[in-house]
């Protein structure tokens, strides 16, 4: 029997290339998201026998368990569930309203903790895995991205502590890192507008949203703990957990940099 894999934020970015790519490795793919165009152009690309659409938003109670429902009835289980959905909010932490941070916490947080909550009975039924997309700001918090980076963090503690309490149904968690990956969500702004090629990244640090897919199914497939996508997210993370005070110190020459050139 094929695996059924279920991927939150399916309609672009990682979460797009992660449906294609466990498709490519023979999977049944639900597709979960609130563009209901992308949705069925998946459903056409791999065929209605490997994809299900479902238009969901992780941000409505109730939204997350009508989506695995859907999969149950089409599919008949859940052996995979990628809680990806999610955006960032840019700003200084004092000039962001506090709608800014519900907008920011109520997809990135509490997103996962439905999609979780929604799907761990049917993954508890196929001793499944459960993976949660955070990111590597959830190790280093840039000044103008104290809303994203805290979301992470919470991400990020959240996947500890259901790493070990799924344990005992048999079901796997892995936190996922990315670093910069090809993704709409740098092209956004805080509103949600899309301004196609306003990436402030500059190209050659941005991975391939395919290979990071790659990358991502492998770690999970492979039932690893925690896997950090891209070589920067890696040092990044590294140097933040070993040696917290050269960010800092980075961090504090930059902005010392900035305010030389605002004084010129």
């Amino acid at each position: 029997m094929k695996r059924v894999v279920l991927v939150t934020g399916a309609t672009s970015g990682i979460g797009e290339a992660m449906v294609l790519e466990w498709a490519s490795r023979g999977a049944q793919v639900v597709a979960v998201g609130r563009r209901k165009d992308r949705l069925e152009a998946l459903e056409a690309r791999l065929g209605r026998e490997t994809c299900l659409g479902v238009e969901a938003d992780v941000c409505v109670d109730g939204s997350m368990e009508k989506a695995v429902a859907a999969a149950l009835e089409k599919f008949g289980q859940l052996d995979v569930v990628v809680a990806n959905a999610g955006f960032s909010v840019s700003g200084n932490i004092t000039s962001l309203s506090i709608d800014d941070f519900h907008r920011q916490f109520d997809t990135n947080v509490y997103g996962v903790i439905r999609t979780a909550k929604a799907a761990v009975p049917a993954l508890t039924a196929t001793k499944g895995s459960l993976a949660i997309v955070g990111s590597v700001m959830g190790y280093v918090s840039m000044p103008g991205s104290g809303a994203y980076a805290a979301s992470k963090y919470a991400v990020r503690a959240i996947a500890e502590a259901l790493y070990g309490e799924l344990a005992p149904k048999g079901i796997r968690v892995t936190h996922v890192a990315p670093g910069f990956v090809e993704s709409e969500i740098r092209e956004r702004k805080n509103d949600g507008t899309l301004v196609p090629g306003s990436d402030p990244v500059p190209a050659f640090l941005v991975m391939k949203r395919e290979v990071a897919a790659k990358q991502i199914a492998r770690a999970v497939d492979a039932g690893e703990r925690e896997v950090i996508v891209t070589l920067h997210g890696k040092v990044a993370a590294s140097i933040a957990r070993h040696a917290p005070e050269l960010v800092h110190l980075a961090f504090k020459a930059g902005a010392s940099k900035l305010r030389h050139r605002k004084d010129a």
